[in-house]
């Protein structure tokens, strides 16, 4: 059974950056075809894709969120980090790290298998 389980502050003052963790356990991060991202719900909202890292370290991001977020990867810890930056207070929500199909969000969660129970995150100064 694959878990995921993020990890970081829970409070970000504005134009700070925001790092979060996710820690998968009963799999690994580099088995072929699989695709790790983050996704996020604002309050009040639906999720939200913001990007994904490859087996291979490859990696895929929202184009609405490509200039502020870098996803990176430590093999050896079985983790991948997200580094979203100049965040602002609409940057609240819940963060989620999932296991997914496909490289992109293509319009269906259903490609994604497992998630980790998610983290909140709010930015206010």
């Amino acid at each position: 059974q694959v878990q995921l389980q993020e990890s970081g502050p829970g409070l970000v003052k504005p134009s700070q950056t925001l790092s979060l963790t996710c820690t998968v356990s009963g799999g690994s991060i580099t088995t072929i075809y699989y695709y790790w991202s983050w996704v996020r719900q604002p309050p009040g909202k639906g999720l939200e894709w913001m990007g994904a890292i490859s087996y291979t370290g490859g990696t895929y991001y929202s184009p609405s969120l490509k200039s502020r977020t870098s996803i990176s990867r430590d093999t050896s810890k079985n983790q991948f980090t997200l580094q979203l930056s100049s965040v602002t207070p609409e940057d609240t929500a819940v963060y989620y790290c999932a296991r997914g199909s496909v490289a992109r969000y293509r319009g269906d969660y259903g490609n994604y298998d497992y998630w980790g129970q998610g983290t909140q995150v709010t930015v206010s100064s």
